[in-house]
């Protein structure tokens, strides 16, 4: 079986087959149909590259960690490993408040990368629950005193600036939910049933 042809290498891409992204200020040669890339002479943005390895982060941690029934058995929620518990195990391993099972890997640098390249998504998870019930609170007639109390600030005035911080925090980051479409009003206490 002989073959007349001999293989031709590859064409180099002709310059007017890249494509520009538009995702950041420079513009990037990216191949046609190729996802957009950074642009190799600016360091990419904290918070785009973050969420870009939050699920590799959680995949890693519960590869290494959390793979067998011994493992997950460390964690709250055993079936699941959510960010939170992922940050936490990792901690835990690292504090020696939970001990490796046999035959798993000792946490490494990359492992405590990927626990802290979740912790901000943990942290906007808290933040939502906290808006949440503080909001329920106030709809359930709870003063901010009260509130305060609870939450172990010492004026009324410390508990409202910590929620309208809250909702400000998770507008800015689009979250879902009531707090975006929340108006200031409310957020101030002087709607329906508040005192």
């Amino acid at each position: 079986m002989s073959s007349t042809s001999s293989p031709s290498p590859s064409p180099s891409p002709s310059p007017s087959s890249f494509s520009f992204s538009t995702s950041s200020s420079h513009p990037t040669p990216e191949p046609p149909g190729a996802q957009p890339t950074a642009d190799p002479f600016t360091p990419p943005h904290p918070e785009q590259a973050r969420a870009h390895r939050v699920h590799a982060s959680l995949f890693r941690i519960a590869e290494r960690h959390a793979a067998t029934e011994a493992q997950r058995g460390r964690q709250a929620h055993p079936a699941v490993l959510g960010p939170h518990e992922a940050v936490r195990l990792v901690a835990l391993l690292l504090s020696g408040g939970a001990q490796p099972v046999e035959g798993e890997p000792e946490v490494d640098h990359a492992d405590i990368t990927a626990a802290l390249s979740l912790v901000p998504r943990v942290r906007g998870e808290l933040d939502e629950l906290e808006e949440g019930l503080l909001r329920m609170a106030r709809g359930r007639g709870m003063t901010w005193p009260e509130i305060a109390f609870g939450l172990g600030l010492g004026t009324p005035q410390a508990a409202r600036q910590r929620y309208e911080r809250l909702v400000g925090r998770l507008r800015a980051e689009g979250a879902e939910g009531s707090a975006a479409a929340e108006g200031p009003e409310e957020s101030e206490g002087k709607g329906p049933g508040k005192g």
